[in-house]
């Protein structure tokens, strides 16, 4: 019997978590934009969750570029 829904291959899966950290990243730059000059703890606690998700998207994205080949040692100059 043939799969109706094919499992993605690691290409797609990257580009996936590449597709939910931009979505991170932009929603992060959206509530800076809107941030009141003084803070009040309510966006405190929000930009915590946002750079929460965002550092979780990028940890996604990095794991899945590694599965699909793209490992790279380090991007720090010697």
């Amino acid at each position: 019997m043939t799969d109706l829904y094919p499992a993605a291959d690691d290409r797609e899966l990257l580009r996936r978590a590449a597709a939910a950290h931009t979505a991170a990243v932009r929603e992060c730059e959206a509530f800076l934009r809107r941030l009141p000059e003084v803070p009040d703890p309510a966006d405190l606690a929000e930009y915590a969750n946002l750079l929460t998700r965002e550092e979780q998207t990028r940890a996604d994205r990095q794991a899945a570029a590694d599965t699909a080949g793209l490992a790279i040692a380090s991007l720090e100059a010697e």
